[in-house]
């Protein structure tokens, strides 16, 4: 008979010691799921069309018939915030998503096989790392145009070494554990034990950290909208918002008050979930 003192505790169980330790997580996780839901239906949240101009209510206040407040053109800035969350949330995790997979395979190849391919990754990974930022997602869009594609392509090249970096910091703890020495003493493939053993134990690490840069990602995305390499009007998008409210800022405050509270708010709760995930998993 099993021990019970040593036996895996129940998924639900455990889940609740962990929220009980980490309450950011249980908020995080809350306003995550908030957005969630309105990335999938902003109909629900918002009935009018983030397309409608009415210049009628042009740079009309916040008001019971428009929340958040109507921009230079009569567009409801509450439908446009709603709206623009999917696409924002898309970018972002479409971005991460690429960076991820190309910079942690890359990362797990170098830090396993080690020699002149690591020393070729890591050079190329060094050049990218020898930008800011926000200047090379400038350089990029204003190179290749302002457009969503574009975007994400930038996003994706800024945030690529990241993920290259932890995975080849795993893959290199890895290589000196005794089941990849006894995996080749079986004499199985290089390639096998990269795959089979190697990617798996790594995997973890990637996710911890697409969780952890997201709120940086979610940041550089707005920024470079608000500076035109973006989402290009009319779509809505937080960072083209924050751009279209910046002639109008003393005027009308709410058209960049709003987006930028949306990002804000974002950021935060993944913040707070990407923490409590690896404080969670070191501990572990």
């Amino acid at each position: 008979m099993a021990d019970t003192d040593t036996a895996p505790l129940p998924l639900l169980p455990r889940w609740s010691r962990t929220l009980r330790r980490e309450p950011g997580l249980a908020l995080g996780c809350l306003v995550l799921a908030l957005l969630g839901l309105v990335a999938i239906a902003p109909g629900l949240f918002s009935g009018q069309s983030p397309y409608d101009i009415d210049v009628a209510n042009a740079l009309q206040p916040p008001t019971a018939a428009h929340l958040f407040g109507t921009d230079d053109t009569g567009r409801d800035i509450f439908a446009r915030v709603i709206h623009g969350t999917r696409i924002t949330l898309a970018i972002c995790a479409g971005a991460l998503l690429i960076a991820a997979a190309v910079g942690g395979v890359a990362g797990t190849v170098s830090g396993f096989f080690g020699g002149w391919i690591d020393l070729g990754l890591g050079r190329f990974v060094d050049v990218i790392l020898s930008f800011p930022p926000i200047i090379l997602g400038v350089i990029v869009t204003g190179v290749l145009g302002p457009q969503t594609a574009n975007l994400i392509f930038a996003l994706s090249v800024i945030y690529l070494p990241v993920f290259f970096r932890i995975a080849r910091a795993g893959a290199v703890s890895e290589v000196g554990k005794t089941y990849v020495e006894a995996a080749r003493g079986l004499g199985l493939p290089e390639t096998m034990i990269l795959r089979r053993h190697v990617l798996r134990n790594v995997l973890p690490l990637v996710l911890i950290q697409y969780i952890v840069q997201f709120p940086l990602v979610l940041q550089i995305q707005a920024a470079l909208g608000f500076l035109g390499l973006g989402v290009q009007p009319p779509t809505p998008d937080w960072g083209a918002i924050l751009q279209q409210g910046k002639d109008a800022i003393l005027l009308a405050p709410w058209i960049s008050l709003f987006p930028g509270l949306a990002v804000l708010i974002t950021a935060f709760a993944l913040m707070l979930t990407g923490r409590a995930l690896q404080r969670t998993v070191d501990r572990r």
